[in-house]
């Protein structure tokens, strides 16, 4: 499973023009889910998240994660992660999750998240989206869980 993490002031999905998911200071998470993908590597990529540690301290060192700030989490799908370009200049996206199971899993991940944490918004899987966001240093962190 891969995500894309920016740590951002402020992020909003967008549906023609209407916002389905927004947040203030916190992690937009870009998500994908990969062939052979399960609930384990969800639930290890959640964990890792939560924990991750991007947000400044007191004496301005990134040593505070999303739960020790209170912020947003901003979850949405990005099958688009799983681009492959060995091949030529147009992406192969055959290592991402078929449809079908990568709406499961994305599922299950958003469900997850907002079991474990009280923040939590999210786009629409599929869904011909925008993405506003305010990318906060910047900081743009790639995680991948096996």
């Amino acid at each position: 499973m891969r995500a894309l993490v920016q740590r951002v002031r402020q992020a909003r999905v967008e549906i023609e023009g209407e916002v389905v998911g927004a947040i203030e200071a916190g992690l937009l998470v870009l998500l994908c889910a990969e062939r052979g993908d399960g609930e384990l590597q969800a639930d290890r990529l959640l964990a890792k998240l939560l924990k991750l540690r991007i947000f400044p301290d007191e004496a301005g060192k990134m040593n505070r994660s999303v739960q020790d700030t209170g912020g947003g989490l901003l979850i949405v799908s990005q099958f688009t992660l799983a681009a492959d370009l060995g091949a030529g200049n147009r992406p192969s996206f055959t290592g991402a999750a078929a449809p079908d199971e990568g709406r499961r899993l994305y599922d299950y991940f958003v469900a997850k998240a907002r079991a474990a944490y009280p923040v939590v918004a999210t786009g629409v899987f599929a869904a011909d989206m925008q993405v506003h966001l305010v990318n906060d240093g910047p900081v743009t962190i790639p995680m991948q869980i096996q």
